[in-house]
């Protein structure tokens, strides 16, 4: 199968009224990616080299989003939503004299596997005309069945108001996927059906009986029901999240990562985690996260856009935001912040810290309670402190400055100017003592307290 033997169309013309949003139901995102970029996904994965895309009126953030996914996509416009087939039609100019596999997928569907869609190619290259993804449901409610002879041939689909109470109650369902040999077999279906049925719409599900009726060859491909679930209100955009970070768990533990407690942990769809990398309870890693080797994420901590380097230790309750950039064996503790930081080997940030736009040198130490402070209402500056610099807590780096190597700040300084490597630095008020002042307020607090006691009050 060469890449460009098969072409995958995408119906996405659906309004979604049940999701209950001015946002279309396929850009709602799943694991941080838009519904419709898994489905584009798990085709790209499956080699399927042409992509096509049916949109309804007026849907062009859905258009634009997909083409950013992937520009050679093809978008086409289905005018009226007069059912599946005739989105189908609304992409005949991709489709007439294309010779390879047509594969009708829909953009609501993101937990889709390639695996899936190759078993889909494969029947259709051992000789298949038709081919349908079907699964069993324990309630099929719902659900178009599969309707099968007596020697187990696929012969129809039948939605369920057409249904009768005997075809009700089987329980081999239609997933709404199927395959063509080409394009030319699927036009030649989709020119003779009909919308006699119970929602005067055109079925692409009739496109079977005819298909059993021309005598060609239908084929049915067994998946999951939760791989192939529509997702069509807020609770199966949930019941769909819960399956795709099974999934991702699953295959960061089978990568050679440790969680203690997978449930409680949240990735991303293009989270990179390492070997003997170890994620404690109640972590969520938003996008463009990359965890190395041996690195450790502790409780309650939140990563986005940060990359986490060989044997570093992040947390617990630490926050990482886009930018965040931690090299080999640095230290990031609880309740500290970094943004568009760089943190050079060995470097520690251990407590209670925000550090933005800077960059921290080799072996540096940030004591606790240490503020770069980056932003002056207008605009955003940098802080750079040397290797082996030793930042005391409770200090305060107005940026743009910059802290030599080896240099030392003084616990509870504020520092507004650059600091010579070797240099200390510090700005602190004189210390004042009154003698006995703390003996004298008590007592006098004391006699007040006692008089209006006495007075009732």
């Amino acid at each position: 199968m060469t890449e460009t033997s098969s072409l995958a169309i995408i119906l996405a013309a659906g309004k979604g009224t049940r999701m209950k949003s001015a946002l279309p139901k396929v850009l709602h995102k799943l694991a941080g990616a838009p519904m419709i970029a898994h489905v584009l996904s798990a085709a790209e994965a499956a080699a399927i080299g042409k992509l096509a895309l049916v949109v309804g009126p007026g849907m062009d953030d859905v258009a634009q989003a997909a083409i950013t996914l992937n520009p050679k996509l093809q978008v086409f416009v289905q005018p009226e939503q007069q059912g599946t087939a005739d989105a189908v039609k609304a992409a005949r100019s991709a489709v007439e004299d294309f010779k390879g596999h047509v594969l009708i997928l829909y953009g609501d569907t993101p937990l889709l596997r390639p695996e899936t869609l190759n078993a889909v190619e494969a029947e259709l290259a051992a000789g298949a005309d038709l081919v349908v993804i079907g699964f069993e449901a324990e309630n099929p409610t719902g659900y178009g069945r599969l309707l099968l002879d007596d020697r187990g041939r696929l012969i129809a689909i039948r939605e369920e108001k057409d249904a009768s109470d005997e075809e009700r109650a089987l329980t081999l369902c239609n997933s709404g996927i199927m395959g063509f040999r080409s394009g030319k077999s699927l036009l030649g279906l989709l020119g003779r059906i009909g919308k006699n049925n119970a929602k005067g719409e055109f079925y692409l599900t009739d496109a079977v009986a005819l298909a059993a009726g021309d005598k060609l060859e239908t084929r049915i491909v067994l998946s999951s029901g939760a791989e192939v679930l529509g997702v069509n209100s807020r609770a199966e955009l949930a019941e769909a999240e819960t399956a795709m970070q099974q999934r991702l768990r699953a295959r960061a533990m089978a990568g050679g990562a440790t969680m203690i407690a997978p449930e409680t942990v949240f990735l991303s769809h293009d989270t990179k985690i390492g070997k003997d990398v170890l994620i404690e309870p109640n972590v969520f890693i938003g996008e463009g996260v990359t965890i190395a080797d041996g690195a450790v994420i502790k409780a309650f901590s939140h990563l986005d856009g940060a990359s986490i380097g060989e044997g570093a230790t992040v947390g617990p309750f630490a926050r990482l935001r886009p930018g965040a950039d931690l090299a080999r064996n640095v230290h990031v503790g609880n309740f500290v912040e970094i943004k568009k930081a760089e943190i050079a080997e060995g470097a520690k940030v251990n407590h209670l810290t925000y550090i933005g736009d800077a960059s921290i040198g080799a072996r540096a130490n940030i004591g606790a309670g240490t503020i770069t402070c980056n932003y002056d209402g207008f605009g955003k500056y940098r802080t750079e402190i040397g290797a082996g610099a030793f930042i005391g807590s409770n200090s305060s780096l107005v940026a743009p400055v910059r802290i030599g190597e080896g240099a030392y700040i003084g616990s509870g300084s504020v520092i507004t100017k650059d600091v010579e490597p070797d240099a200390l630095a510090l700005t602190r008020a004189p210390q004042e003592e009154r003698k006995g002042w703390a003996k004298r307020m008590r007592d006098e607090r004391g006699k007040h307290a006692k008089d209006r006691g006495n007075k009732g009050t």
